[in-house]
């Protein structure tokens, strides 16, 4: 099954006042307030008719400056795989491993535009530390660069939009990724999301790769954000379903004058 490897940079996004972070692969325009650490850490599953595969990522982010944060994200994975035989029989193989390790930082340029939008620039480094005689990874380092603008709706809604570009070091094509995500405070500790996503690769004719995600934010103390959420595909070749649930923990050492 093809990976998302763009998706690995969602790893790195942490919760901002109006944001989209976890559990979506959509970013959010709102690095981590200076000298607070945000730390990730989930469980996702994809599954099609060949293929089940589970990630195990986490991550933590660090408010250096004013509007820049820095991050790291890693993790673990495991996969099973279903091959058909010309007999009409069916072979199982299983792989497990670590998964790639990437670095990256969130520049938050643009406070407010003449829209009210706050905007962002995201770049990020995935280095080859998955085994890719496994299958488990490209085996090359690839890099990506992504626009982030999110705007607050009234007091209890945001949106934020994606493009970015991701340089394939491995055998696949570079990809264009795009998308947009939503969301709304249902309670006081309550928030739902939901966003619309893809992919093309640029150097080949291969059909544009379109996939929605949706569920819940829950913050049962102000430090602590619990989620969960599920998805599938609407066009391409795409996991038939995907599923998440984690956690972000925001600590450290910050100040109303950093804020």
């Amino acid at each position: 099954m093809k990976k998302v490897g763009w998706m690995l940079a969602g790893v790195l996004c942490v919760a901002g006042s109006a944001f989209a972070g976890r559990p979506l692969a959509i970013d959010d325009a709102d690095p981590a307030d200076v000298g607070q650490f945000e730390f990730e850490a989930g469980a996702a599953y994809e599954h099609d008719s060949d293929c089940k595969h589970w990630d195990f990522p986490f991550g933590l982010t660090y408010g250096v400056i004013r509007s820049v944060e820095i991050g790291v994200g890693f993790g673990g994975q495991f996969e099973e795989r279903t091959e058909r035989l010309e007999d009409g029989g069916a072979e199982c193989t299983r792989e497990h491993g670590i998964g790639d390790l990437t670095l990256g930082a969130k520049w938050q340029f643009l406070e407010s535009c003449p829209l009210g939008a706050r905007h962002a620039i995201v770049p990020s480094v995935k280095f080859p530390t998955a085994d890719d005689d496994k299958e488990l990874g490209s085996g090359k380092t690839d890099y990506d660069l992504t626009w982030v603008a999110s705007r607050s709706i009234g007091e209890k809604a945001g949106i934020h939009l994606n493009v970015g570009y991701s340089w394939i070091g491995g055998p696949d094509d570079d990809v264009m990724h795009y998308g947009m995500a939503a969301d709304y405070q249902i309670l006081d500790a309550v928030q739902w999301v939901g966003e619309v996503f893809a992919e093309q690769e640029m150097s080949s004719e291969a059909d544009t790769i379109v996939q929605y995600n949706t569920g819940f934010r829950w913050n049962p103390i102000e430090s602590l954000t619990l989620d969960i959420a599920g998805g599938s595909k609407i066009s391409g070749d795409a996991p038939d379903f995907t599923a998440t649930a984690g956690l972000t923990w925001a600590f450290g050492f910050t100040s109303k004058e950093n804020k």
